[in-house]
């Protein structure tokens, strides 16, 4: 890898740029709240060659998005479900838009 395969990683959301230490200190939490989000399979973190957990930006907003959801009181497991539910709903309502494109593009082409 060369130091400019490095720097295009900078802007890549799924790349896994922050030590749990770092993602606790970022998020204002602490690593065993990383680690729970985690057992509840919010959020997979990978590993480095050693083993140790590594967080990408994506990762980290969906942690944000938790440790929000706890601020106000909803417990974890509840909070990981919720986040999980919200993007399925998202990833359905995506579908869904994209199925009426194509119907509407295919009815106006085949209108008289």
């Amino acid at each position: 890898m060369t130091a400019d395969d490095s720097f295009g990683r900078l802007d890549d959301d799924d790349y896994p740029a922050y030590t749990m230490g770092r993602a606790a200190e970022m998020l204002g939490t602490t690593q065993g709240f990383l680690r729970a989000i985690g057992e509840a399979r919010l959020i997979t973190p990978l590993r480095s060659p050693g083993g140790h957990r590594r967080y990408s930006r994506y990762q980290l907003r969906i942690a944000a998005r938790a440790r929000e959801l706890v601020d106000q009181g909803t417990p974890i497991e509840s909070a990981c479900r919720i986040i999980i539910l919200e993007d399925q709903l998202e990833e359905a309502q995506r579908i869904n838009a994209e199925f009426r494109r194509t119907a509407e593009s295919t009815d106006s082409t085949t209108a008289p």
